[in-house]
């Protein structure tokens, strides 16, 4: 039995369209999947900060972060889970500078009090000009 080019074709579009869905699924940026919690401050061609508030109980589902460093504005409980589902409880404290390399992942505030942070995620360095 010969298949149709056409339907093969077909197949082909749809399996790469879900591939490209999953993908930018587990990539969301998370001042669109939590506008509660994420909020852009500023951004340029090499930097984005965004101030981070989590009341408690404050929940963000999976999302992405290219390389990144916190400040601890306000501290607190977090848990923390990766793409694995595997919690990890955090505390953090005020005034503490914290550093992620690149990461995808979802937390909540399992703590009393708010957490607030100043997050400055890092974009490639683009190419001098003039450079080869």
């Amino acid at each position: 039995m010969k298949i149709p080019t056409r339907f093969l074709i077909s197949i082909l579009v749809v399996t790469l369209v879900g591939i490209f869905a999953a993908n930018t699924a587990m990539a969301q940026d998370p001042t669109k999947v939590g506008p509660h919690v994420y909020k852009k401050l500023f951004e340029n061609e090499r930097v984005r900060m965004l101030e981070v508030t989590f009341q408690p109980g404050d929940t963000i589902a999976m999302h992405s972060h290219p390389d990144h460093i916190a400040y601890v504005v306000s501290g607190g409980k977090l848990s923390v889970w990766g793409k694995d589902g595997k919690a990890q409880e955090v505390a953090v404290k005020a005034g503490d500078p914290l550093w992620f390399n690149a990461v995808t992942h979802a937390a909540k505030n399992v703590g009393t009090t708010p957490v607030k942070l100043a997050v400055i995620e890092l974009k490639e360095k683009p190419a001098m000009k003039g450079k080869k």
